[in-house]
């Protein structure tokens, strides 16, 4: 028989996995929306376009830091509806910027709003309801994610073309704003008695000193640089083999793969080595860029997005059970969020260093095989940190 606690964690599953979509769909996907129809109607630069996008990623990174705070002090339910009106109302702005100044307020609103629906916004939601299968709970409230990818961002681009930038942001925000904040009010506003901690949490500055959290936060920052630097660039390199329709099909293949691979590893995990398991995702990651890199046919492209794909997802999922696993319930949420911050304030600049690994070249070779290497050193940091676990 189910309790009326599991029946209530699963609801927060499906809850977080919502959150996920449009935190996604709109907090992490959207500022790429808005780049290129900013840049055709207004004709600004791309370099600023690309600064503020930058400035979006680490204002929120900033913000990841402090939110256990925000939890303690105002609840997951409270935070999550103001993550929600906050990103709504940071879309609109971005739409609406009619001069250059006017992207800073749309950033800092953005900015606020991805912090609070964010991975680490995701953990501390489902996290204190489970304990065994808490790695098919994460699996499934991150697919949220890449649903928001695959659903959202046509959407975006479709309303965008149909009916101009302003009016999609203002229909996507409505929409956003209207499921997810009364699912956060009704579901979240609970915590397990588990959840509410009786020690005190370590001090950040005593958890950034310690190995096991280096080792963590260097494998998956170094793995989140390469994931997004190749994803900046993915089309691009995709287009020459493909062409611009099936190389769009690629991103969606790779999107989906990155669904089968997190819930395959919420499946299998159980109580398996979590640090090996996120270096096999990171090796796998690797042949798969490899592939990407030196490839020249359609099927070792394909191979290569497969297994690229493949790993995605876990890159996101899998520092959270780790942390769980390695460190005091009290401090696991300053982990996740700490952890969380330094991934998107160095993945933030992983387009443009790659970029300009392309320019220098005049190919995609050398971006690639850089970030080959970058996946092969995270996977080997995260299984030094087995040391001091």
């Amino acid at each position: 028989m189910i309790d009326a606690a599991d029946r209530h964690g699963a609801r927060v599953v499906w809850t977080a996995f919502v959150v996920a979509v449009f935190g996604w769909g709109v907090g992490f996907y959207g500022p790429a929306v808005y780049l290129p129809v900013l840049h055709r109607t207004h004709g600004w630069s791309l370099s600023i376009l690309s600064a503020a996008i930058t400035a979006h990623y680490l204002v929120s990174a900033a913000l990841i830091i402090v939110l256990p705070d925000a939890y303690r002090r105002f609840g997951v339910a409270r935070v999550t509806l103001g993550g929600a009106l906050f990103g709504a109302a940071g879309a609109i702005a971005w739409a609406s910027a009619q001069q250059t100044w006017q992207l800073v307020p749309a950033l800092l609103l953005s900015g606020a709003g991805w912090a609070a629906m964010s991975g680490a916004a995701l953990n501390a939601m489902v996290s204190p309801w489970f304990e065994r299968d808490r790695p098919k709970a994460l699996s499934m409230a991150f697919n949220g994610a890449s649903v928001g990818g695959i659903v959202l961002v046509p959407l975006w681009t479709a309303l965008a073309g149909s009916f101009g930038l302003v009016t999609a942001a203002v229909l996507m925000s409505v929409i956003m704003v209207a499921i997810v904040c009364p699912l956060a009010y009704r579901t979240l506003r609970r915590q397990p008695a588990a959840a509410v901690p009786k020690t005190q949490p370590q001090p950040r500055v005593a958890l950034l000193r310690q190995p096991r959290f280096l080792t963590i936060s260097l494998a998956f920052a170094l793995g989140l640089f390469a994931q997004i630097g190749l994803f900046a660039h993915l089309i691009a390199r995709l287009e020459p083999v493909f062409g611009p329709g099936l190389a769009a099909g690629a991103i969606s293949l790779i999107t989906v793969c990155a669904v089968v691979g997190r819930t395959l590893l919420g499946k299998f995990l159980g109580e398996h080595d979590r640090r090996l398991a996120a270096a096999a995702s990171l090796l796998m990651q690797t042949v798969g860029t490899l592939l990407l890199a030196l490839g020249e046919g359609s099927v070792l492209v394909t191979a290569g997005c497969i297994l690229f794909g493949l790993g995605v997802g876990n890159l996101v999922s899998l520092p959270p059970l780790i942390a769980q696993r390695e460190f005091r319930l009290v401090d696991v949420g300053t982990v996740v969020a700490l952890v969380t911050a330094i991934n998107q304030a160095v993945f933030a600049f992983a387009p443009a260093i790659l970029g300009v690994l392309r320019d220098s070249t005049g190919s995609y070779l050398v971006s690639f095989l850089a970030a080959a290497a970058i996946q092969a050193l995270a996977a080997a940091i995260v299984v030094l940190g087995r040391r001091f676990s």
